[in-house]
């Protein structure tokens, strides 16, 4: 079932939504028997590997806006620092490519 849903590709929204409900009983099964195995985590992906960690500094008054527009998009701070983070890093790549194009 998950190797299929990963090459799915579908002809618009409504095509998908049928076939995420078609599917809703063995996708289930799937993420029950994905939690006893220990597969699942928090997020859309589970690190297979150790993130290697980093200390930063950071002015108390980007901390504190970083909790609220975190808790406006329910996610954890630091979380939505490292999306933003990476974002940018992104962002910045791609603007580089641009230039260099």
């Amino acid at each position: 079932m998950l190797e299929e849903l990963k090459n799915k590709t579908f002809a618009n929204e409504a095509e998908e939504a049928a076939w995420w409900e078609s599917n809703e009983d063995a996708l289930a099964d799937e993420f029950e028997k994905a939690t006893a195995e220990g597969r699942a985590g928090i997020g859309t992906v589970v690190k297979r590997t150790a993130l290697p960690s980093t200390t930063i500094r950071l002015d108390p008054d980007d901390i504190a806006k970083a909790r609220v527009q975190a808790a406006e998009r329910g996610l954890r701070y630091q979380t939505y620092l490292k999306m933003i983070l990476h974002e940018a890093l992104c962002k910045a790549e791609d603007d580089k490519k641009a230039v260099n194009f």
